[in-house]
């Protein structure tokens, strides 16, 4: 069953004391006055960071509290939103994807920017966080973009759930990363029970899923040349990164991979799919040849 941990009245306490000073002393306190009551989500956030060798404070610094201010009216605006909207999704999607014992834990909170759905562990149980700061950024405050980007993080825990690995985190990599993420955009549209594409919303580019369909095979051909290269895929997945002014391209190309591979097996076995670069490597050439 889905539990909701909300902090949002919490962190509105804080802000109004905080809300007027340095940078550097908003965070502070957001560590030792808001977030000192989830230390486990604490740490979590802090610990995201460390595996990717930044300095939590130094992200929050440069990326998130300066614009926290002008960001909270529409935090706000997300927050009632997840509140009327998360129980009802994920009541359809038990029903439809026919799964019991599903709990999720879902955790509504104001953070350093580790992303405006992370679909994790936390206390013993599969969870889903909802960091609003970054829900804010990204301009998904409607209930329509919010629906999509709950269906699209369901859709991570179904997919752990039905390969009994939590967290996906069984293997690493740039081929993991494009089959989880198209996993989940597939069963972010069928939870919905539309293209809801919320990774185009809110953007300044209109044009998002228009661009994405015509340049299918200029997207295939960057992300082989990146997985060639062992650089980091980032381009095509992360918020604060962009593929010639397009964001999170990824997710559509993921996502279109996994229709394919739909072709011949049903959304619930391809959530145990194995040999994901052998499966997933020939679609994208094939995108490229057909482009």
């Amino acid at each position: 069953m889905p539990i909701i941990l909300d902090t949002c009245s919490e962190f509105l306490s804080y802000w109004e004391k905080h809300k007027n000073l340095p940078v550097k002393e908003q965070i502070e306190g957001w560590a030792s006055e808001y977030m000192v009551l989830w230390p486990d989500l604490l740490e979590k956030q802090q610990q995201n960071y460390r595996d990717i060798k930044e300095d939590w404070r130094n992200i929050a610094e440069e990326k998130v509290f300066p614009f926290l201010h002008s960001r909270l009216n529409p935090m706000k605006k997300a927050h009632a939103n997840l509140i009327k909207c998360i129980k009802p999704i994920h009541r359809s999607a038990m029903k439809i994807f026919n799964i019991d014992n599903f709990d999720v834990l879902y955790v509504i909170y104001i953070g350093i920017g580790c992303g405006a759905g992370w679909m994790t562990t936390l206390r013993n149980s599969q969870a889903v966080l909802f960091g609003l700061e970054m829900i804010a950024e990204c301009n998904w405050t409607d209930s329509n973009s919010l629906k999509g980007l709950i269906a699209h993080e369901i859709g991570h825990a179904i997919h752990g759930k039905l390969r009994q690995d939590p967290e996906l985190n069984q293997e690493k990599g740039p081929w993991w990363q494009l089959y989880t993420e198209g996993y989940a955009e597939r069963c972010e549209h069928i939870i919905t029970g539309h293209n809801s594409w919320h990774e185009g919303t809110g953007l300044n580019t209109s044009d998002w899923l228009e661009w994405c369909k015509a340049n299918k095979s200029l997207l295939s051909r960057k992300f082989l040349q990146l997985v060639e290269e062992e650089a980091d895929v980032s381009p095509f997945f992360g918020s604060w990164f962009d593929i010639q002014g397009y964001k999170q391209c990824g997710y559509y190309l993921g996502h279109e991979v996994i229709l394919d591979l739909e072709k011949k097996c049903d959304i619930r076995k391809l959530a145990l799919l194995k040999d994901i670069k052998l499966a997933i490597q020939p679609i994208l050439e094939s995108y490229i040849s057909n482009g």
